[in-house]
């Protein structure tokens, strides 16, 4: 059965980059943006440090899945959807960060308002984005308190953190620790959070329709 937990338990630490080299030059987004070497990577932009996001084998394999699934839910309800192949999420309240989901599913109205959309396939509402997903690497403190935090004050409806190693840490996902999928629906400004794992079927409010386990997503992986 799903455990349900508020983000209380997964915003008590606070996590900030911290630039020991005097000689590292800090961007803003525009200096990301100018830099970005196009067709070459993924980068995401924290504090003002760029940082080159080295996935798995399995780790694509499994947001490819999940990208696929979710694809064919959204042909089958015929929803004003879409899942780019790479978009940036700006940071609500910083020019120096900025974050590329594993998979986003963006809704085809709200890009309209988005000024950043056409030219630089960057999002600044939460509004725009139904559903954002991570997979967890071996940095899963981002997934699990820095994008968390900054996807809840964006507004992001539903963010789901995909632990298929069991990485994160025990306040998180248990203990002792498995793999886990914590879905996080925003209520009232806040997430809260339902792990769901073994054979449970993720409930989505998105895709309410989904019939999808945990066990499918975790095999992906193995």
């Amino acid at each position: 059965m799903p455990i349900a937990r508020s983000t209380n338990m997964f915003t008590e630490e606070k996590v900030t980059t911290n630039v020991e080299d005097k000689d590292i030059q800090l961007m803003n987004l525009e200096e990301f943006f100018e830099w970005y070497p196009d067709g070459h990577g993924r980068f995401e932009l924290h504090n003002g440090v760029i940082v080159k996001m080295q996935p798995t084998g399995t780790h694509e394999q499994v947001a490819g899945f999940l990208a696929l699934e979710l694809g064919v839910e959204i042909k089958r309800l015929n929803l004003p959807f879409f899942i780019p192949r790479q978009g940036l999420i700006k940071a609500i309240d910083s020019d120096k960060s900025a974050y590329i989901p594993d998979v986003m599913v963006l809704d085809f109205n709200a890009i309209m308002n988005e000024s950043m959309w056409k030219k630089r396939s960057t999002i600044t509402q939460g509004t725009s984005i139904k559903l954002a997903i991570e997979v967890v690497s071996t940095n899963w403190q981002d997934d699990y308190l820095m994008k968390l935090g900054e996807y809840e004050k964006l507004g992001i409806g539903e963010y789901w953190i995909v632990d298929y190693l069991g990485l994160g840490g025990r306040r998180y996902i248990g203990d002792p620790k498995q793999p886990t999928i914590s879905v996080c629906n925003l209520v009232e400004g806040e997430y809260m959070v339902n792990l769901f794992r073994g054979k449970d079927i993720v409930r989505s409010l998105t895709f309410p329709e989904l019939n999808l386990t945990t066990e499918q997503i975790f095999q992906i992986g193995q």
